[in-house]
């Protein structure tokens, strides 16, 4: 089963530590702690966190979410061009395979189920 719960990425050397990782699928939240419609979306990335790897389990174990403060580690945000928050980049074997930017759920949880299902064809 993959890592349990949302982690928080601290640093620079914790984003790049798990880009490093391999058959992955890695959704970062990007946020900022005064974002209101962060604060709205955050309940809602738990759930789909939840969702995904009960759904997936079987045929997928190996999604990790992050949450990314960009005050806190603005290195980041800036070489990915975090520009709004929040943004949500999803990433495979340390490439960008999509992004949804603002507190659209709906979208979040699309571009999640279509990475999942990449990732099974592609296994």
């Amino acid at each position: 089963m993959g890592k349990q719960g949302v982690h928080n990425l601290m640093a620079k050397a914790d984003f790049d530590a798990a880009m490093k990782e391999k058959g992955t699928l890695m959704v970062v939240d990007f946020f900022a702690t005064w974002c209101g419609p962060c604060k709205v979306i955050a309940p809602q990335v738990v759930n789909l966190r939840s969702f995904f790897l009960s759904r997936f389990s079987d045929t997928y174990t190996d999604a990790r979410f992050y949450k990314l403060d960009v005050d806190e580690v603005p290195d980041v945000a800036q070489e990915l061009g975090i520009r709004a928050m929040p943004t949500f980049m999803l990433f495979r074997d340390g490439e960008k395979v999509a992004e949804v930017v603002g507190a659209n759920p709906k979208a979040l949880e699309a571009a999640i189920q279509k990475e999942l299902g990449a990732g099974e064809q592609g296994a």
